[in-house]
């Protein structure tokens, strides 16, 4: 599974990172030295971007930040030269009908410098908002036989810490986190990124080790959880820190309410959700962890009071959110079904390229009423 995803990303990265090349050298043709530097340039953050992709967890942490970020800064960079090169060529085919544009080479290039600096002012404000989660608050109550009881959870999903989000990442989310006073923390998937590696370099553990919860954290696999190494070494990595994998496993807690963890559906053996509740008292809350937010009506149909996913990242930045949103029932934010209350979090980390553009990286705080 890992070699075929890592296959296709790298010819997906190529062809587009080629063709932008190749278009931005055509941009600027009217200037002969500055299209060899464009074309330098890209090359080396195509490079940049192999290497951390490639070989990030093995690079020492002071190289791989600053590797990484321009590499995945790329990807960003690209994408947005491609749509924009698209739209450019709409212009010229409808200039090739009426003729309203006399210097083709002058447009080609006034365009291309427009649209990069856009570009540019766009990736600042997006890293601006990546780096500054904001919090969410929800207010829920269980349908279930009510016992006055509130309970305050901190839920997050897709931290990636690893090469790219690295120690001081950990620290600043471990700090949002105990600045909410919570009851419960639950971690939704994707707290590694693709390997225990780098966060045992950095000597992570220390930090996930200080977040303060009355009654503990839990935390299910996600995707990236299956990147690395075997999932026994990522149970021991946690366990190391305090908290504890539900992995196809629910836990009673104060004999008040249920934690159900999923495994992710990166394993095609995991249990199904039936499988998990039919033993459970039913008159009890239930609170489900399943990463990737996948058939939401078996939620309902199991009576579960709360389900919290991840996943999606809301799509990370524009206009990728727009093709999440055709993807999944709920690809982010809140969602009722039946008695069943339903959050997909955008996250408060990301993977790969670090900008929110069009999305916001997010801490989310529920006041649970049961």
């Amino acid at each position: 599974m890992r070699f075929v995803f890592f296959t296709v990303v790298f010819s997906v990265l190529f062809l587009l990172c080629g063709y932008t090349t190749w278009r931005g050298v055509q941009s600027l043709a009217l200037f002969g030295a500055y299209k060899y530097i464009f074309a330098a340039v890209a090359g080396t953050l195509f490079i940049s971007l192999m290497l951390g992709f490639l070989w990030g967890e093995s690079l020492p942490a002071a190289w791989a930040k600053p590797i990484s970020f321009l590499g995945y800064s790329y990807v960003v960079l690209a994408v947005y030269l491609l749509i924009a090169f698209l739209m450019i060529d709409i212009v010229l085919l409808l200039n090739s009908l009426l003729h309203f544009i006399t210097n083709i080479p002058l447009f080609k290039l006034i365009s291309f410098s427009i649209v990069l600096t856009g570009i540019v002012v766009a990736m600042c404000i997006g890293n601006y908002k990546f780096n500054h989660p904001e919090t969410v608050y929800l207010n829920l109550e269980s349908n279930k036989t009510k016992q006055d009881k509130s309970l305050r959870i901190v839920a997050v999903s897709d931290l990636h810490l690893g090469f790219s989000n690295q120690k001081e990442y950990a620290e600043k989310y471990v700090k949002l986190i105990n600045e909410q006073m919570p009851d419960l923390v639950v971690i939704a998937g994707d707290l590694i990124d693709r390997s225990i590696k780098p966060l045992l370099q950095q000597n992570m553990q220390e930090n996930l080790m200080m977040i303060q919860s009355k009654y503990g954290v839990y935390a299910i696999p996600g995707n990236h959880e299956y990147f690395g190494e075997n999932m026994e070494q990522v149970y021991q990595f946690l366990q190391s820190c305090n908290i504890h994998m539900l992995r196809d496993a629910s836990v009673l807690i104060e004999d008040d309410f249920y934690v159900v963890g999923r495994d992710d559906k990166s394993n095609p053996n995991r249990a199904s959700l039936f499988e998990l509740t039919t033993s459970l008292t039913p008159n009890k809350p239930i609170i489900l962890l399943d990463h990737q937010p996948y058939h939401l009506e078996d939620a309902a149909s199991q009576k579960i009071d709360f389900q919290f996913s991840g996943h999606t990242h809301n799509g990370q930045f524009y206009p990728i959110n727009r093709i999440v949103k055709k993807m999944y029932e709920n690809p982010y934010g809140y969602l009722k079904k039946d008695t069943t209350h339903i959050y997909v979090s955008s996250g408060l980390g990301i993977w790969g390229p670090q900008y929110r553009i069009g999305t916001q990286s997010e801490l989310v705080v529920i006041e649970f009423k049961y």
